[in-house]
């Protein structure tokens, strides 16, 4: 006590402007000594700060962008839209504007402008509430959330204290930003932290929402109305709000006025200008591949969950095998020829419902099955089911506004019920495509169903359904394994089997898609290629179900397959990206790849954190390989062959070869094409989303009527690019190896004239005729 009054005594002896002066040194000292004991959370009562760490490297969730393999931007994944950029992608105009109106001196400050303070703290005694915060502080508050995530001492339990303790915290963190960045870094950092509303976190984010631009072209009235946004994204949102923004842009327009930024004339000129927005919210799931980029997704949950990195949050770009001009070209084939197709199918079915079963009748409750896996049915069951179970019904049956899709439009606003809705998108036609090249595996275009915002379940690698007679590729396969060869004659005639199953015997007697047999003997390099179902049965009676399953595992098929006759005819479900990469590895000389997506990966600091290394191995040998693609190109050239209808595209004047294979599942329900050529193997499917959903007939339901079409229409787009003319190209003539079977004879049928349909049974050898059907029969 003693000391204390002696120093008092020596105070009231001061100087009048010495008492000042100590008075103004001692509460420096004390507040920078206040400002410490905050920053290092002394005795723990003040909770954590941000350190020089955390300020280097800010945890900020940054978009991840899909980059195609011709450098196109596929799409991003983000839970903010954000995507930095440097300061010298920045409009000076935006620096100015924003510097003008939300900081003026900002390059005389060191983090925190005691002027402003001082002014705001007078205009409060004045009833005017003012901002004092730096642009500085803001980003302290955009990168780390002070106000919650840094307070948790236990003096941020004291009402009011805690807002005093995380505003020093932004003061302290603000001025070790300065202290290790330079006012262009704090600018950049700033502007590309910040939330501008409509899901735009950054200036990058900013300028393409609302003006579809970039940061670089921002001019003085746009950037006037995204500054003016940051004072509060709801209340002067363009969108929103367009006359509270309009004069929110113009306060901003007079700040650069008052400090002489822009001349009094030109502000009132541009004040004079309206808002004129670009506005488009990018969301998630905009941009093309839709699909594909939902699989990619699930495809690299592993690599993320091993590696610690988050595709939502970590700014990666992610290099992949699709070709943006082929996956456009798959896209148009597809969406063009499923356009008519249901036209088609809605001719078919008119005054019907298409839901029925194998007798033609129309399956009980179809409808309501349907809406009681609805999430809509569920809630309805929640709300109502024990003291209101009629409004169940009710609700369901009532008319209301709905989207549902439309070929034309995308979509359309239509009124109708929840029941009402079932039975209209059910009655569409689904298909899927994807494209690869077999000496690599890349993927090239991949199109899972005819639209993904109503039909997000993917066709190409999610969905499984029976191949048909695209499957006698195993088959087939499985017989040139053991032996047999591409000429050997085998008589088309019925055919039965007799098997086991569980404890009683069965037969099995399957029939050819035109209902009877010739009867003659043909090579099965002709039955392969007219699909003829009871010689493929026979190839599978000599080789045995397991040795085809084996085989099938080989090329490619990764799905478990069923034991059992049936199989060798396309009965038991795979996916159609497994079936064209067997159909690759057959074409790739024998080699198998697994399908590749992803090239590499780099973070946000361009690192490579992933990359592919191509692997293949020999599953069957070249011989066979061989002997398979000459089937294959039989499709094209044999009698019949069902991949004929090809010729009908302009495929041939760019010295490419071609071959596939066709397949129908039983009552059509599914149909398949799998196209081959050197460079590119490409496969599509079609049907209901349902599988009683489908056509009555052959004619209009086999694979060389519905899913051919689409590979000969994206081949055609595909050869004519000169920009891919690297996907021409011609099918060697001589094996590299030798060759040990004849594969080499010629087909010449003689017509059967008491055939009530003689499709694929005249002696031609031009490419024009009309391809014969396939189909599986049930058991």
């Amino acid at each position: 006590m003693i000391w204390r009054k002696a120093r008092y005594e020596r105070y009231k002896g001061l100087i009048w402007y010495r008492k000042i002066a100590n008075v103004v040194i001692t509460t420096i000292v004390l507040f920078l000594l206040y400002l410490f004991i905050v920053d290092i959370n002394f005795l723990w009562l003040f909770g954590k700060s941000p350190g020089m760490r955390s300020i280097s490297n800010p945890e900020q969730s940054v978009a991840s962008v899909i980059y195609t393999s011709d450098g196109e931007v596929l799409g991003k994944y983000f839970r903010e839209n954000r995507t930095p950029v440097t300061y010298e992608e920045i409009s000076p105009k935006l620096i100015r504007t924003l510097i003008s109106t939300e900081d003026e001196r900002f390059y005389q400050h060191f983090g925190i402008d005691f002027k402003g303070i001082f002014a705001a703290l007078k205009d409060m005694t004045r009833g005017r509430s003012r901002g004092a915060s730096t642009i500085t502080q803001q980003l302290v508050k955009n990168m780390y959330k002070t106000r919650n995530q840094y307070s948790t001492g236990l003096f941020g339990y004291i009402p009011g204290v805690k807002l005093i303790i995380s505003k020093t915290k932004e003061w302290t963190t603000a001025v070790k930003i300065e202290m290790f960045f330079s006012k262009k870094e704090i600018l950049t950092k700033y502007l590309n932290t910040v939330d501008f509303g409509s899901n735009a976190y950054g200036i990058h984010t900013a300028a393409k929402t609302f003006f579809n631009t970039t940061p670089a072209k921002l001019n003085y009235e746009q950037s006037a109305t995204l500054v003016g946004l940051l004072k509060a994204t709801t209340s002067y949102s363009p969108i929103a709000h367009p006359q509270r923004s309009m004069a929110r842009r113009n306060v901003v327009l007079d700040n650069l006025a008052k400090l002489k930024i822009i001349t009094r004339a030109e502000c009132d000129s541009l004040k004079e200008i309206p808002i004129r927005l670009n506005y488009s919210v990018e969301q998630s799931y905009d941009g093309d591949a839709l699909h594909f980029r939902a699989y990619l997704e699930k495809y690299l949950q592993k690599w993320e969950e091993e590696n610690g990195y988050d595709i939502y949050s970590d700014g990666l770009k992610i290099y992949v095998t699709i070709d943006s001009r082929m996956q456009k070209y798959a896209e148009e084939a597809l969406h063009k020829q499923m356009h008519s197709l249901q036209r088609k199918f809605d001719d078919h079915w008119r005054g019907q419902n298409p839901w029925q079963d194998e007798n033609h009748k129309e399956i009980p409750n179809f409808v309501e099955d349907i809406a009681h896996r609805t999430k809509a049915y569920a809630s309805l069951v929640a709300k109502y089911k024990k003291d209101y179970p009629d409004s169940i019904t009710y609700y369901l049956n009532k008319p209301h506004k709905v989207k549902v899709f439309d070929y034309d439009r995308g979509e359309k606003e239509m009124t109708m019920s929840i029941m009402d809705s079932i039975r209209y998108m059910n009655r569409f036609m689904h298909s899927s495509f994807v494209a690869m090249e077999p000496e690599t595996g890349n993927v090239k275009a991949w199109v899972g169903d005819i639209d993904f915002k109503f039909w997000q379940y993917d066709k190409v690698a999610q969905s499984k359904r029976q191949p048909g007679s695209t499957f006698k590729l195993f088959d087939y396969t499985a017989a040139f394994l053991q032996g047999m060869s591409p000429c050997d004659m085998m008589t088309d005639k019925p055919v039965s089997w007799n098997y086991k199953e569980g404890s009683g015997d069965k037969t099995w007697t399957p029939r050819n898609a035109n209902g009877y047999s010739i009867g003659y003997a043909v090579s099965l390099k002709n039955a392969f290629a007219q699909s003829i179902n009871t010689i493929a049965v026979q190839v599978a009676q000599q080789v045995g179900i397991p040795e085809i399953i084996k085989c099938a595992y080989l090329l490619g098929i990764r799905t478990p397959l069923e034991n059992k006759p049936s199989t060798c005819l396309g009965s038991s479900d795979v996916s159609l990206l497994e079936l064209v990469n067997s159909y690759a590895t057959v074409i790739n000389e024998g080699m198998y790849h697994d399908p590749l997506f992803v090239t590499r990966i780099e973070d946000k600091d361009g690192k490579v954190v992933y990359e592919k290394k191509t692997e293949q191995k020999r599953v069957i040998p070249y011989e066979v390989s061989w002997l398979m693609t000459e089937m294959l190109k039989g499709g094209m050239t044999e009698p019949g062959g069902t991949s004929r209808a090809l010729w009908s595209w302009d495929l041939f004047h760019y010295n490419t070869d071609f071959g596939g294979k066709t397949g129908t599942s039983s009552n059509h329900s599914d149909a398949w094409f799998v196209g081959v050529s050197p460079k590119l193997v490409g496969g599509a499917w079609v049907g209901g989303e349902q599988r009683c959903v489908h056509f009555r007939t052959g004619e209009l339901g086999q694979g060389s009527r519905t899913a051919l079409p689409i590979f000969g229409m994206f081949m055609e787009k595909v050869l004519k690019d000169p920009k891919l003319a690297q996907y021409r190209g011609k099918f060697p003539t001589k094996p590299k190896e030798p060759i040990s079977r004849n594969y080499t004879c010629v087909t010449h049928l003689r017509v059967d004239t008491t055939a009530t349909d003689s499709s694929g049974m005249e002696d031609i050898d031009a490419p024009e005729g009309i391809p014969m059907g396939d189909e599986t029969p049930q058991e």
